[in-house]
């Protein structure tokens, strides 16, 4: 059973940008964005290294890049270009009016 939680509303939400939302309970904040008019929801956190995606990520061309080591995720699939067995995490997003709501499990 999923573990659906609010997170923002849309009109939080940045265009092709990383905006970290807290969510009570969750160590690291869910970012959402929006590529190219739909919206995208991952973990804040670069699962190369748990480094904080909200002070050291940016979206590019359809990816989120940690600056940090440079690994780049594709926003579509979660896959790593510089290392393919690893996967950024893509939750599940549900419109509740213009509420954002994201499946954590």
């Amino acid at each position: 059973m999923p573990l659906r939680v609010r997170v923002c509303d849309q009109l939080d939400v940045v265009d092709d940008a990383v905006t970290a939302f807290a969510v009570e309970g969750v160590t690291w904040p869910v970012i959402v964005t929006r590529i190219g008019g739909e919206l995208v929801a991952f973990p804040g956190v670069c699962p190369h290294e748990d480094v904080p995606l909200e002070d050291f990520g940016v979206i590019e061309g359809g990816e989120v890049r940690c600056r940090v080591h440079g690994y780049r995720f594709d926003l579509a699939t979660g896959t790593c270009e510089h290392m393919p067995a690893l996967n950024l995490r893509r939750y599940k997003i549900t419109l509740v009016g213009s509420e954002v709501w994201v499946d954590l499990l």
